[in-house]
């Protein structure tokens, strides 16, 4: 590059004319505004986003961020007086929804980031919660095909595109959705891939996604380069719901570790930027000479993606990003403000029905010596309750998986929860399923919570039973021997036991697959019905002492 322009410069000595090539070398500049895990958080997360205090570094401060009204008045402000912009997301911006999107199977949402101009998004594995037929909805536009039309006005669908090059239709052998998508910026192609994590099979309901295949997402960037290029395009940005874990400030990247550094350096050289998500983290990095972002989640972050394209070689030569907060004081952008009050009108009146008191926070953080928490211990006792009597599947035992538990009860100055309040704990509304398992079926159950040994699935279980695990022991032996019990009482390997999980779990979700092995299955009602009866009848509840699993070594 510095040879061109010294080429120029000397030409232009020479003749005039050539002052119009000198200029047509000038890069072009594109701004790419990025977002990752949005989740449904129409209105701004409650805690916002938690960063190093500028006035001390040792300290953490909490900033109110977040909300489609903010966050679409920012990405305006971004985007103006530029030239070339894109706006583009990495998975996950919908499912595990609060309740003004959820009610509705994230039909608000979708409408949000559309009227705010996200043109490109990745598909993540919350895309896949309802189905690989409600993700096509999503895209697509149409009534719900059990709920119907609710919302205030018909839904269109996703004005943006979805991609997906690596999750493949098997009866096709093609992406169920496009790999990519090229966009020209002043004669400048650059093409856009969206990716999702490999890991999904273990992370949704199996009947969702029968048909697919998620392949490797290194394997299928790189398998894509060589047509991309025959197609005259040299720069490349890859959207992929995987991600990593800094330890750093929102703009940094200090001791990245986790999947995305393994993934990145598989990348082909081609692969110029990658904007990454599902972890849950903010970061700018650079891994193996490339540019990596992520955006925190919620809505609290935009990523603001600097590029600059070379004319000739159509690549890009420089590449600079700087997370934004996106602060709850920015004016509220009124055609979303519009939307969210139509949304309200509807789900309002359900939301506001009074589902019992607490008389303190019950949180979903779980206890780091084992991985029980407060809310789950409520929620599993609310399941076991609801399915404890004999014409609704006899249970003496219920579990649930940690990863359906979205958000904390929070206590508010009257102590009321609110329907919408449960909701927002527990947004996938799945249906409770009872079913017999032995006890050696159980402890089968509990080894499978270490099936990823570095991030354990710990199940949260009802009052009554007990079991301690060995944090030293190996795969398949962490589970104390006799440690299992009911009351008093060991479980007996060899007896049939009737428990209760969610629907989500019982076809094998989260990797526990022995649940598909249960016997004599009962439907009982909605999960975050469960929970919000059970407040009702047992107001006011007080989290508990989270003393049902202990820990050894």
């Amino acid at each position: 590059m510095p040879r061109l322009h010294a080429i120029l410069a000397a030409a232009s000595l020479l003749c005039a004319p050539l002052a119009h090539a000198q200029t047509s070398a000038e890069p072009v500049d594109v701004t790419l505004l990025a977002i990752n895990d949005f989740h449904g958080y129409l209105r701004p997360a409650p805690g916002g986003i938690t960063i190093d205090d500028p006035a001390d570094r040792t300290k953490k401060i909490t900033v109110p961020a977040g909300g489609a009204e903010h966050l679409a008045t920012l990405v305006k402000q971004l985007r103006a007086g530029k030239k070339n912009t894109a706006f583009v997301a990495a998975g996950d911006l919908i499912g595990a929804s609060p309740f003004l999107s959820a009610l509705f199977h994230d039909e608000p949402t979708i409408e949000a980031l559309s009227m705010m101009g996200l043109d490109i998004a990745s598909v993540g594995n919350h895309e896949f919660d309802e189905g690989r037929d409600e993700l096509l909805r999503m895209q697509n536009g149409g009534c719900h095909p059990i709920d119907g039309c609710k919302g205030p006005h018909p839904f269109k669908g996703a004005t943006f595109r979805y991609l997906a090059a690596s999750t493949i239709d098997t009866q096709t052998g093609k992406p169920l959705l496009p790999p990519y998508e090229i966009r020209d910026f002043e004669g400048v192609p650059i093409a856009f891939i969206g990716l999702t994590l490999k890991g999904t099979p273990g992370l949704v309901a199996p009947p969702g996604i029968v048909g697919l295949e998620f392949r490797d997402e290194a394997d299928t960037v790189n398998a894509l380069v060589p047509e991309l290029r025959s197609k005259g395009v040299e720069a490349i940005v890859a959207l992929i719901h995987e991600g990593g874990f800094p330890a750093g400030d929102y703009n940094e990247c200090p001791g990245i570790s986790g999947p995305i550094v393994d993934i990145v350096k598989k990348f082909d050289k081609a692969v110029d930027v990658v904007v990454s998500g599902h972890t849950h983290r903010a970061y700018t990095c650079e891994i193996d000479g490339r540019l990596v972002t992520s955006g925190d989640k919620y809505g609290t972050l935009i990523t603001n993606i600097d590029l600059k394209l070379d004319r000739s070689t159509r690549d890009i030569v420089s590449a600079k990003a700087n997370n934004v907060i996106v602060h709850t004081s920015l004016p509220a952008d009124p055609a979303q403000t519009a939307l969210l009050t139509a949304y309200d009108k509807v789900a309002g009146p359900i939301a506001a029905q009074p589902a019992g008191g607490i008389t303190a926070t019950l949180s979903r953080m779980p206890n780091t010596e084992t991985g029980e928490s407060p809310l789950g211990d409520v929620i599993a006792d609310s399941h076991l309750a609801a399915t404890s009597a004999r014409d609704r599947g006899g249970a003496v035992i219920a579990f649930t998986n940690p990863g359906g538990i979205r958000s904390d009860i929070i206590k508010k100055p009257d102590a009321d929860v609110s329907y919408g309040d449960v909701f927002a704990a527990q947004p996938f509304r799945n249906q409770l399923v009872t079913l017999t398992l032995t006890g050696a079926q159980i402890r089968t159950m509990l080894e499978q919570q270490w099936r990823d040994p570095k991030r354990p699935r710990i199940l949260q279980v009802s009052r009554g039973f007990s079991y301690t695990w060995d944090n030293a022991a190996g795969d398949g032996n962490r589970v104390v021997a006799d440690s299992m019990k009911l009351g008093s009482v060991p479980i007996d390997l060899a007896s049939p036991y009737r428990i209760t999980v969610n629907n989500f779990l019982a076809v094998g979700g989260d990797g526990f697959t022995v649940l598909k092995d249960g016997k004599d299955p009962v439907i009982g009602v909605y999960d975050v019905d469960a929970l919000s009866g059970y407040l009702r009848s047992n107001s006011p509840v007080s989290p508990g002492p989270v003393d049902r699993i202990s820990r050894v070594n």
